[in-house]
């Protein structure tokens, strides 16, 4: 049986059941096993269970089964036949009432005008400042880079600064920073806002002004790898080409042709790219 606009509406009023959609509305277009998301929100197995049911049952997320594992994602489709629902029906689509969605094209970064671009991490002490520190240095100053933690550390870890260093990035500013700093009144306006982390990427983060648009280019933490010295090195030398990779696609973006929802599948599409080659 297809949901209705009530069933949608019914299982967002929950404010657990809506935590958890927002949760998978942040980091779509990935599938969340069921047990992250029972950790990152601090529910009970059997209480996530029954939120997530609720919310596939009225057409907002689906599942499937990767493995031994439940997976879950925001169900777009689902969403905007609820806002199509909302706009449609009950605003009959009066401009003054609902503002319609636009596909405005973007205008390319300049050295005078460049992106804001803020990377989020927990920490704040390795992937992130790792980003950080190349978008800045290959942006060619189109690009205005800015890292901060959820959750930050004291400072960059050793083997970051060593590695940037040996690269020849400039590190002399290279700080682990709160992420609370750039909601403050006088922090940059962002343009794009990526994480780059699970856990922060599962975490409210403030409401920024401006509408940047955001993706989730999660990867593995060097900081947990295991093994020998040469080991946890190559964890790092990892973690650093494959952001790196993913900047130069980011940076060679037309954006100037792209319109918004275009852009954002590009961001996206981005944020899958794996090899570090």
């Amino acid at each position: 049986m297809e949901s209705t606009i009530t069933d949608k509406l019914s299982a967002l009023a929950h404010p657990n059941r809506l935590a958890l959609f927002r949760l998978l509305m942040r980091r779509y277009p990935d599938a969340v096993p069921a047990g992250e998301i029972a950790s990152a929100l601090d529910f009970k197995p059997n209480t996530a269970s029954a939120y997530l049911s609720v919310l596939k049952q009225a057409g907002l997320i689906s599942q499937h089964r990767t493995g031994t594992s439940l997976m879950y994602t925001a169900d777009l489709p689902g969403l905007r036949g609820l806002f199509d629902d909302l706009l449609t029906g009950c605003c009959q689509n009066r401009p003054d009432i609902c503002s319609p969605f636009t596909n405005e094209e973007r205008a390319m970064p300049t050295v005078e005008h460049p992106f804001n671009v803020l990377f989020i991490c927990t920490g704040n002490s390795a992937r992130s400042l790792l980003a950080e520190a190349i978008l800045n240095q290959s942006g060619e100053g189109k690009f205005r880079a800015y890292s901060a933690g959820t959750n930050p550390s004291p400072g960059p870890r050793p083997e970051v600064a060593s590695l940037l260093l040996a690269k020849g990035y400039d590190t002399s500013a290279l700080h682990s920073k709160d992420l609370v700093e750039f909601s403050a009144p006088d922090a940059p306006s962002m343009d794009f806002i990526f994480t780059v982390c699970d856990h922060a990427a599962n975490e409210e983060c403030p409401a920024w002004p401006g509408q940047p648009m955001s993706a989730h280019w999660g990867m593995a933490d060097p900081v947990r790898a295991t093994g020998t010295d040469a080991e946890r090195h190559l964890a790092f030398q990892q973690a650093y080409g494959l952001l790196r990779n993913r900047i130069k696609a980011f940076a060679a973006l037309p954006f100037e042709t792209l319109d918004r929802l275009s852009l954002q599948h590009q961001v996206d599409g981005i944020g899958r790219v794996n090899s570090s080659d």
